[in-house]
């Protein structure tokens, strides 16, 4: 049965007209799904009795709960989903990560991934199918109402960093985006959503020409020779050809690019690499998102100490360019980066 969760308002518009109800019900059943985010038919009470029957025979919410979930030392908590992609059931797992005045909901686009990056446990999935927009956006609102029911942060900020690789999905991935921000449907800033690539530039030239969300890109080595041996994507699309298209927009005002930088002790936070990354950085504002590694049962990598973290942060940001270490949350549960290998499925 077709899902309503997920279709824009011209979509919605055409739904009401194919079950008999006036144009204007689209716009109502756009308020329904995404500001109220009901879960039934019947909880849309200025549809007429007899429209929701219609509405019922032919569609359904889209609304599916989480199977499981878990809930880390530090506060994180993690959900399992079931989707449904060619008739078979997958799973794929979302995270909440709860801090003092925000809450960022990590949301996955894609169940499991293709891009086989050597560190990322989410790679040893393989991938199993492109998530529907409705899929993606059932993410944030089932978790939003656990957390409100868990008297926690309602979710104000999203990441599309979970399982999947975003521009490999750029079509459903932009219909999510434009419910999440459009005035019929979240109405939420862009600037409260940041999207993650390895450099997948088709569909990053779409997304930066029909979005206006936050960027990062998943960079881990600034030489070329390097990355391709732990990224196969850089064989395909090179970070000099990702770099030169970034080089076409104006990065100077709220719109942000971050490159997201996991260390490596010895294999990518040394000195030459800090001085190769200023020189493939420079003239663009951005920043880099400096993050220690989980290793997960694999041992062929060693995280950076904290020490050296730190050097290399300070080292970037003395010489222009803005640098942090991301927090690590959630890595008791596999919930941190790159650990998403839906462990919680029984």
């Amino acid at each position: 049965m077709e899902r309503l969760l997920g279709k824009s308002l011209s979509e919605l518009q055409s739904v009401a007209a194919s079950v008999g109800l006036p144009k204007f019900a689209g716009k109502q059943l756009a308020e329904w799904l995404y500001v109220r985010r009901v879960k039934t038919f019947d909880e849309m009470t200025n549809i007429s009795l007899k429209g929701r029957e219609a509405l019922r025979a032919r569609y359904e919410i889209g609304r599916h709960e989480p199977i499981a979930q878990a809930e880390s030392v530090d506060g994180t908590r993690k959900y399992l989903f079931e989707v449904e992609i060619g008739g078979n059931k997958q799973y794929i797992e979302t995270v909440y990560l709860p801090e003092e005045d925000r809450a960022t909901l990590c949301v996955s686009t894609q169940a499991g991934c293709k891009m086989g990056c050597r560190f990322c446990m989410t790679g040893t999935l393989g991938f199993h199918g492109q998530l529907s927009a409705g899929e993606i956006l059932n993410q944030l609102f089932e978790a939003d109402c656990l957390a409100l029911s868990d008297k926690r942060l309602a979710i104000t900020n999203v990441v599309l960093m979970g399982e999947g690789e975003p521009m490999d999905n750029i079509d459903e991935v932009l219909r999510a985006l434009e419910v999440m921000t459009s005035d019929y449907g979240c109405g939420w800033s862009p600037k409260r959503i940041t999207v993650s690539t390895v450099g997948v530039i088709d569909g990053l030239r779409r997304f930066l020409n029909e979005s206006e969300c936050h960027l990062a890109i998943s960079l881990h080595n600034p030489f070329a020779a390097e990355r391709a041996a732990i990224m196969p994507a850089e064989k395909v699309w090179p970070m000099k050809e990702v770099m030169s298209l970034l080089r076409e927009y104006d990065w100077s005002h709220q719109r942000r690019v971050s490159f997201e930088y996991i260390c490596w002790h010895g294999a990518n936070d040394t000195i030459r690499h800090a001085k190769e990354l200023l020189r493939l950085l420079h003239g663009l504002d951005c920043r880099v998102n400096l993050i220690r590694f989980h290793a997960g049962v694999d041992k062929e990598f060693a995280t950076s100490d904290e020490r050296q973290m730190e050097w290399l942060r300070d080292y970037l940001s003395e010489h222009g360019v803005t640098t942090t270490i991301r927090k690590s949350r959630g890595e008791d549960i596999l919930a941190a980066c790159g650990m998403l290998v839906n462990s919680l499925r029984v």
